[in-house]
């Protein structure tokens, strides 16, 4: 087991929340950019780094929507942006760089989970390009404002889907193979956690780190194309259609699903670490052989990590 995935026994439980994880810091004259930040887990993160002083800027492809969901948020500005469009991505991340501010937390949260088989214009599939391929632009447009910080986090959402598939490099796109949601969406939570072991390795000594995480089981608008019978046989909602709460089982509410997102980008317990999978706000074991919990080492490994940054900086050019 790769010592770097110890868990730290950091005093928080399954039941932490967000607010919690942040009680007692203080986040003024820092800045924090949280994509999907209008919505479910991104608007909780969002809320509670303005709340311990942060100014936070919400990156929205629906800019009319994200700014009503966040009118009550202080410290919050919406501007545009769409992570399936390159150019959007690239006007975003340059209008953030004129603006000289450092940029000291980085959440990526915005995501799709289980949509019928759609393209990008590069013919990347969806849920790849959506979850992994936008944020890896975005991250890497950003990387002068986030040096600029001296010590900055990036903190990358995956999920435990990723036991559901490694990243496919023959045929990322379901090209030569047939589409299935689920294990498209595997292999793009996969390529989340590998992203943050690849970038934490080379941007560490110029003051990056980086993080993954999963939230645990949450009811939001990320399950949208999840049939009720499906949510109600993994017992993410009950009969009624109101969300299970069952943190010890991984059923949590959008403020404990928050919670390991916002410890991953504020708590000092991980000064000096990155590259690292978390969940219930600590840092997760590998998991060994019929583990239900933790990281799988294809999620983890160091050389499929170099080899998704290689494949990823040749399909976003």
């Amino acid at each position: 087991m790769p010592k770097i995935q110890q868990p730290l026994n950091s005093g928080f439980t399954a039941f932490a929340t967000a607010e919690e994880v942040v009680e007692g810091i203080d986040l003024s004259g820092k800045t924090a950019i949280v994509t999907g930040g209008y919505s479910g887990l991104g608007l909780e993160s969002a809320k509670r780094l303005s709340n311990a002083g942060a100014c936070v800027i919400v990156p929205a492809r629906d800019v009319s929507k994200a700014r009503a969901h966040t009118a009550d948020v202080p410290r919050v500005t919406v501007l545009p942006m769409d992570l399936l469009d390159r150019a959007s991505v690239d006007r975003f991340a340059l209008d953030f760089l004129l603006s000289g501010t450092p940029l000291d937390i980085l959440i990526n949260s915005a995501g799709i989970m289980n949509p019928p088989l759609f393209r990008d214009a590069d013919g990347n599939e969806g849920q790849f390009a959506v979850n992994h391929l936008g944020h890896f632009r975005l991250v890497q447009k950003l990387l002068p404002a986030l040096e600029k910080s001296s010590n900055a986090r990036v903190v990358s959402t995956s999920s435990r889907a990723h036991f559901s598939s490694p990243v496919n490099f023959e045929d990322p796109a379901f090209r030569d193979r047939p589409y299935d949601p689920i294990i498209a969406y595997g292999q793009s939570k996969t390529a989340n956690a590998l992203f943050a072991v690849a970038l934490d390795a080379r941007y560490k000594d110029r003051g990056i780190r980086a993080f993954s995480l999963h939230p645990g089981a949450i009811l939001t608008g990320l399950m949208r194309n999840a049939p009720r019978e499906v949510l109600q046989r993994h017992n993410i909602m009950d009969a009624s259609g109101a969300a299970i709460i069952d943190p010890l089982n991984d059923r949590k509410s959008v403020e404990q699903g928050a919670a390991t997102q916002i410890w991953c980008a504020v708590s000092a317990q991980l000064d000096g670490l990155g590259g690292i999978y978390c969940e219930d706000c600590d840092i997760a074991p590998v998991a060994e052989e019929g583990a239900t919990r933790g990281v799988q080492r294809w999620a983890s490994d160091p050389e499929l990590a170099d080899r998704l940054w290689s494949l990823s900086e040749e399909l976003v050019g």
